[in-house]
């Protein structure tokens, strides 16, 4: 007789514990239903993926570092390909590779920093600092140097070779006094200030009036005031006859085939046009530092991100080592470098707080990296998206 209601609770408890273990599934499936926010930034990290493997392969990259960085810290370091090809070393963070004209930022900081001191000024006359400079350049100032605006003819021209020797010959060593004497016999292509011309004969003297007013090469000025305080331990002045760890091999290509880069004497490898090592992790600390006041004070930093004023009241797109220009309202200050088999490109998108940074050892006849890093900019910020 007491069978009748045990039996029954029990169907009861089997009944009922079947209904809590559909609920409890329905709620587990139902979960990644509600959860989709963290797919956007999984599907973009693919989609930057993508862009890198896509460019690489059409302009034949040997090896690529990226860099991204949002609000000054590091959302996304990788490498991709071959830093050595002939040695199958894969390229990492830590690689490292020439920066080519990106090093002028750093140049135009340095003149910054002396300006700051009060030991340079902006309107000063060079040969106040160059003394024995033609008369003919007697209107060039600091800020002609700085945004490529003094008429100094650039010195890798071709316009400006015998036949078929350069001007400079870059597999001759020269002294700091020898270049100069040397671009001191080059007539204005224009008056100081007139036009913007793109000279990294400005950037090597500006390098050598660095060492004039602080008795200091360039390169040790660079080490002493940026790269050591900032902690960029692997930024430093072109040597290759020295040891160090994570080079990358810089290549060219030749009728389709892979060569190693051209040699360039030593003491044209320590010039302020933009003779440096570095790896995309040394430039997230730059481009963390650019955010606060531990090189240049803020005013300081936005003169060189502003517009260069000509004598004729219009702006060129160059400020102090950094290109400037606006995209559908996105302010960007960036700038491209190429040397010896390698080619860099830092973009920043100021507003956004969104920083890119493509360094390649290929050629740059043949490597874009301002292509590379303008679509990967893109996947983050679909309003900067170039048109082609």
């Amino acid at each position: 007789m007491v069978q009748a209601p045990i039996g029954r609770l029990r169907k009861y408890l089997t009944a009922l514990v079947l209904v809590i273990a559909s609920a409890v599934l329905a709620f587990l499936l139902a979960i990644p239903a509600v959860a989709p926010r963290a797919r956007p930034q999984a599907e973009k990290l693919e989609n930057v993926d993508d862009v890198i493997s896509s460019e690489m392969a059409a302009q034949h990259i040997p090896g690529l570092a990226l860099s991204v960085m949002r609000d000054g810290a590091v959302i996304k370091a990788q490498g991709y390909g071959r830093a050595n090809v002939e040695l199958d070393v894969p390229v990492k963070p830590e690689t490292i590779f020439q920066t080519g004209s990106v090093g002028k930022q750093f140049a135009a900081t340095a003149v910054m920093m002396l300006i700051e001191e009060g030991k340079l000024n902006l309107d000063d006359p060079i040969s106040k600092y160059l003394p024995g400079t033609p008369a003919g350049w007697s209107a060039i100032r600091v800020r002609h140097l700085l945004s490529h605006t003094s008429g100094v003819p650039d010195y890798e021209t071709d316009s400006l070779k015998k036949g078929q020797e350069a001007f400079i010959n870059l597999r001759k060593d020269y002294t700091e006094d020898e270049l100069l004497r040397k671009f001191e016999t080059l007539p204005l292509e224009f008056a100081p200030g007139e036009k913007h011309s793109y000279s990294n004969t400005g950037y090597v003297l500006l390098g050598i009036l660095i060492h004039k007013v602080t008795g200091k090469f360039y390169g040790d000025f660079l080490e002493e005031r940026i790269f050591r305080p900032l902690g960029m331990s692997a930024t430093r002045i072109i040597n290759e006859a020295d040891i160090i760890p994570n080079r990358a091999a810089g290549y060219r290509l030749v009728k389709g085939e892979l060569k190693n880069q051209e040699w360039v004497s030593p003491s044209l490898n320590t010039t302020a046009d933009g003779a440096l090592y570095t790896n995309g992790l040394d430039m997230a600390k730059w481009d963390a530092a650019l955010y606060t006041e531990k090189l240049l004070k803020r005013a300081s930093l936005e003169q060189m991100w502003t517009p260069t004023r000509l004598n004729n009241g219009k702006t060129a797109d160059y400020g102090f080592g950094w290109r400037v220009r606006t995209l559908n309202g996105h302010r960007i200050v960036e700038h491209g470098g190429a040397w010896q088999g390698f080619t860099t490109h830092i973009s920043r998108y100021i507003d956004d707080k969104l920083t890119i940074v493509i360094l390649t050892n290929l050629d740059s006849e043949h490597s874009d990296p301002t292509k590379i890093a303008h679509e990967v900019a893109a996947t983050y910020i679909p309003a900067v998206a170039e048109k082609d």
